[in-house]
């Protein structure tokens, strides 16, 4: 009402929003509330904190720097009012899983069930990042659901086919499996023509 004050009757206003004109100006002229007052100069210190931080500190970080008795919720509280956020290092990751939409699912021949009865039965295969200097390798890593080890593995600096295709070359060479069950996601590394014809 106050913002529109210039273009509306403050009566007409009340009566439309179905509040009175008595109650609107004594909300207008109340002073602010003990604890709004506190919130205040607890968000000024937050402030300090969460730009001495270079804006990298998120609530729990700057309820922590605070040391003080304030719960971590009212400062996450009066952070996302103000418009305060933290950094977060696990977002902006590059994506490992790409599924081809054209590319028809294999059958899951493992129905979610990773335990195996031998060595060489069921190997797990999966595709992860690791933040480096130099910016993100790859890693294409085979499992050996029996013993967890780690069969074959590859590095690139590139998410194509031929990190799978080497990771799994190393784990043939090195194990020389019959009727092996190789469950993976469906990501078009997986899926594609290569990878399919080299299985």
């Amino acid at each position: 009402m106050k913002a529109n004050q210039a273009d509306f009757p403050i009566a007409a206003m009340a009566r439309m929003l179905g509040v009175s004109k008595a109650g609107y100006y004594a909300w207008a002229g109340r002073q602010p509330s003990a604890r709004r007052i506190a919130d205040a100069a607890l968000l000024k210190r937050i402030r300090t904190v969460h730009l001495g931080s270079h804006e990298t500190y998120g609530a729990p970080r700057v309820h922590a720097d605070l040391r003080e008795r304030h719960s971590r919720k009212r400062i996450a509280r009066l952070m996302r009012d103000a418009g305060l956020v933290g950094a977060c290092h696990r977002r902006g990751g590059p994506v490992t899983t790409r599924r081809d939409r054209e590319a028809r699912p294999a059958p899951d021949l493992v129905d979610r069930n990773f335990a195996a009865a031998a060595p060489n039965r069921l190997w797990v295969a999966d595709i992860t990042y690791v933040p480096t200097a130099a910016g993100f390798l790859y890693l294409a890593i085979v499992l050996d659901a029996f013993s967890r080890r780690i069969v074959g593995w590859a590095m690139a600096n590139r998410l194509r086919s031929e990190l799978v295709l080497d990771a799994l070359e190393m784990a043939v060479t090195r194990r020389r499996p019959r009727d092996v069950i190789h469950h993976s996601d469906q990501g078009s590394q997986y899926t594609s023509l290569a990878f399919g014809s080299r299985c």
